[in-house]
């Protein structure tokens, strides 16, 4: 009965084919055009009395059916099925060899020779060209019966074209989502191909005598596009590729370290998601764990925080502290250090930023630094830019800090040097 194979016969997949056939295989949007699309269908089916409603794509000298409504038992097509172009309407459709609008394919010799005419067999047949907005021909909008449909009129023709429309709509902005897709999976690749991010190492300072007591290793991004590391770590993990690239920074920031002496602490920025995953296990084996503090950076709401706290415990145990970062620049920050009750309380710079000279800042620093006291958590400030933000820092009691009226960010030698300098003086 059918003249449609069962496996889609693809053309090599180059540009805009592979963009395509990735919305078919489940790329962004892909579920919910499909219900979108199969609830079209169904409705213009049902509103024309045909057996059958498709969509299909050109693909080559073929055509591939993306979505099918049906109301027989036996459909002689089903998505995903395809068919050589010669073999059907769809192509003369386009070409205009044929009408749009058959309400009797007996009354048109010219379509005995079309071999699904027989093959289906088609007595009525109704298609529309879908065009994107490049001008390019995704394919065709279409509905057949079985049997003739003298009713079928302009109006309904014209309806076809407007649903038709719709599609290429709705078609041309999920090949936007899939091809800024696949250009987001291009750039994470070459980062993490590039062995990117490069690791700068901003010291944090003991507030009592002014000595290094740690680093925090922060990420830079040395390619095009220039762009701040929370957006290239926002979009890794959009991608699934966040665990990937924050254990790519955890790496490049301990062999940034390894020639480095001193009894300092490093800081690790480590997302829940990636402490959850198990991936971190193994990559800080060769410090110290006391030598290690794993910085909560999660901005929004953790889902679970009894699993996230299960993987934190055996870390905990080995001697690895746990610090809140950004605390006091929402809720989140402050439900982190709540559920996780964190070793270290970071303070955002939201905080310290002129610390010296607002009174609600100050309030608000203080409240924190108590609730820290109280809970046996150790407090540091970043942001800190200036002497007079730092003598008030040192007045509410903040145990260290960090910021740039101390020390910028620091390449790995640099970091040394200052590390040797240190020594010497004390």
């Amino acid at each position: 009965m059918s003249a449609f194979r069962r496996k889609p016969v693809i053309d090599s997949k180059k540009g805009e084919d592979a963009l395509t056939d990735a919305w078919l295989d489940g790329g962004p949007g892909a579920v919910a055009i499909a219900r979108n699309v199969d609830r079209l269908l169904q409705a213009v089916r049902r509103h024309l009395d045909m057996d059958v409603a498709f969509v299909s794509e050109f693909h080559g000298s073929h055509r591939i059916f993306r979505h099918v409504a049906t109301r027989l038992d036996r459909a002689p097509i089903r998505a995903g099925d395809s068919s050589p172009l010669e073999d059907g309407y769809c192509m003369r459709v386009v070409e205009g060899s044929i009408p749009q609008l058959i309400p009797d394919t007996a009354a048109i010799p010219a379509l005995e020779h079309i071999p699904e005419t027989q093959l289906v067999p088609i007595g009525a047949h109704i298609s529309v060209p879908i065009q994107l907005r490049d001008g390019r021909v995704y394919g065709t909008f279409c509905c057949f019966s079985l049997a003739s449909n003298l009713s079928l009129s302009q109006r309904d023709l014209h309806m076809m074209r407007a649903f038709a429309d719709l599609l290429a709509y709705q078609i041309d902005g999920d090949l936007d989502a899939v091809q800024a897709h696949e250009e987001k999976v291009a750039r994470i690749t070459s980062v993490l191909e590039l062995g990117q991010p490069h690791i700068v190492y901003q010291p944090i300072y003991r507030s009592s005598t002014r000595r290094i007591v740690g680093v925090e290793c922060l990420s830079r991004f040395e390619l095009e596009p220039r762009r701040t590391p929370d957006v290239w770590f926002a979009e890794a993990r959009e991608i699934g590729l966040g665990v990937r690239l924050e254990l790519n920074a955890i790496l490049s920031a301990l062999d940034g370290l390894r020639q480095t002496t001193g009894d300092f602490y490093v800081a690790l920025n480590v997302s829940p998601q990636t402490i959850i995953s198990g991936g971190i296990d193994g990559y800080i084996d060769d410090l110290d764990p006391h030598r290690v503090v794993l910085e909560i950076t999660e901005h929004s709401l953790v889902d679970d925080y009894k699993l996230l706290n299960e993987r934190l415990l055996p870390l905990r145990e080995s001697g690895v502290r746990i610090a809140v970062d950004d605390a006091g620049a929402g809720y989140a920050s402050m439900r982190h250090v709540l559920a996780i009750q964190p070793d270290i309380i970071k303070l955002d710079l939201s905080l310290t930023r002129d610390i010296d000279s607002d009174s609600p800042r100050r309030a608000l620093a203080a409240a924190l630094i108590e609730f820290a006291r109280q809970t046996q958590s150790h407090v540091v400030a970043e942001g800190v830019e200036t002497a007079t933000e730092l003598a008030a820092l040192q007045a509410l009691g903040v145990d260290d800090v960090q910021g740039y009226h101390l020390a910028r960010p620091l390449e790995a030698d640099a970091l040394a040097r200052r590390l040797a300098a240190e020594r010497r003086r004390y």
